[in-house]
């Protein structure tokens, strides 16, 4: 494993700076990508790659320079219609617009129709219904043989969780899995999906399903789930069925891939630094400061794209307008400059909140406190039942320089 790391090392640094493609998803698969990030942040902070499949781009891999973009919407747009907030350029044809591809003032009045879901009231009363579910999942797990912690618990809990914001049927729950994975997978023959025809006719039987869905609530009172909050907002209530599309695929995805995976890192994390996981059973307060920490070390989505409305300069380097800039948040993240020790998983790290996973500015993650507490109840619930769940094999890893996932993690429990 050591060889290993040390020649992936060798190869980041040897290949010369212009050659350079730090999103190339095979690195993000393979768990490739560190020293890359590490190369550049050093040498070349704000980098320029001439060539790659979705065409060229800037890197920025400082926490600050990071910063620096995501507040400034004015100069640095996520608007679908130039590209969106994706590294891969979605055909033409087929950018939906969604409220975080929008610049204000659309962006804002559509994310203020939404966002009182996640309000502190309506998360006072999520948690009973979040601990109830967590502590059957755990509780239905076997005791002493080898699973896959991915399916059983991050997947299950939260689309438990999804199926509950969309007041969406139960038992259909896992359709909400299966849109999340084929919206943001890259199209490779073997993959979740094959052809970005698959995709697109995959994410029509979405936009039926919830259409149908919209149909039976614009005709009955508003309610409290999101398709009802939609069909009755002033901002929202006509929108094509592009936009509706596009809205429901950032909420599903939102709420289902960032927080799923975080519940697999933070596992992982603790099987890597065994004597945090003996920190955390040793005082279970720790969860509070963990909590944070497990977004930052694990940093569900790896970047954020912008494209420059105009010339811009960032940490000397010349922007030109409708350029595609990549902030990576999972290089910021580790940003020895602004986080100390930024490689090692430090559950009672003294600023666990000082990372870049959640964005900044008018896009920040409007679900941000209802993932913290799904992953605050679900260690909870974990260390109340389980002395210790061990990895017992190397994840699965997702092939996607933007959604920094596992589809597999073999764990076993030890009572």
């Amino acid at each position: 494993m050591a060889d290993g790391a040390a020649n992936l090392r060798d190869l980041a640094y040897s290949t010369p700076l212009e050659d350079l493609n730090p999103g190339d998803p095979d690195l993000f698969l393979h768990d490739a990508f560190w020293p890359y990030f590490e190369r550049l942040r050093r040498e070349q902070p704000v980098h320029w790659c001439k060539d790659s499949e979705f065409g060229p781009y800037w890197s920025v891999t400082r926490y600050q320079d990071i910063m620096a973009v995501d507040t400034n919407h004015a100069v640095f747009s996520s608007e679908a219609a130039l590209g969106g907030i994706t590294i891969r350029d979605a055909r033409p044809d087929l950018r939906r617009p969604s409220f975080i591809a929008m610049d204000p003032p659309r962006h804002d009045v559509q994310r203020k129709t939404v966002s009182p879901i996640v309000a502190p009231q309506n998360l006072a009363l999520m948690e009973p219904i979040i601990r109830e579910r967590a502590a059957k999942i755990l509780d239905e797990l076997p005791v002493g043989e080898t699973f896959d912690w991915v399916d059983r618990v991050s997947i299950e809990l939260t689309t438990q969780m999804l199926a509950t914001l969309f007041d969406f049927p139960f038992e259909e729950r896992r359709k909400l899995t299966r849109w999340s994975d084929v919206a943001t997978a890259l199209p490779v023959p073997g993959g979740i999906v094959e052809t970005e025809d698959q995709r697109q006719a995959e994410l029509m039987e979405c936009l039926a399903y919830f259409t149908r869905l919209w149909n039976e609530r614009v005709n009955a009172p508003p309610r409290g789930d999101l398709v009802s909050m939609m069909a009755h907002g002033e901002a929202t209530r006509n929108m094509t069925p592009d936009e509706y599309l596009g809205n429901i695929i950032l909420l599903i995805v939102g709420g289902n891939d960032t927080t799923r995976n975080s519940i697999s890192g933070g596992l992982y994390a603790l099987n890597q630094f065994p004597e945090e996981y003996d920190k955390l059973r040793a005082n279970p307060e720790l969860i509070a400061s963990m909590v944070p920490e497990i977004i930052r070390y694990q940093t569900p989505l790896a970047h954020m794209r912008r494209t420059a409305l105009q010339d811009a300069e960032i940490a000397g380097q010349a922007i030109r307008k409708g350029d595609k800039v990549i902030m990576w948040y999972v290089s910021g993240n580790r940003d020895e400059t602004a986080i100390e020790n930024p490689e090692a998983f430090i559950i009672d790290r003294e600023r666990p909140r000082q990372h870049l996973s959640f964005g900044f500015g008018i896009h920040r993650c409007v679900g941000n406190r209802l993932a913290e507490l799904q992953l605050k109840i679900v260690w909870e619930e974990i260390l109340k039942r389980f002395r210790h769940i061990e990895v017992v094999g190397e994840p699965k890893r997702v092939r996607s320089s933007f959604v920094k996932g596992y589809e597999t993690l073999p764990v076993r429990i030890h009572a």
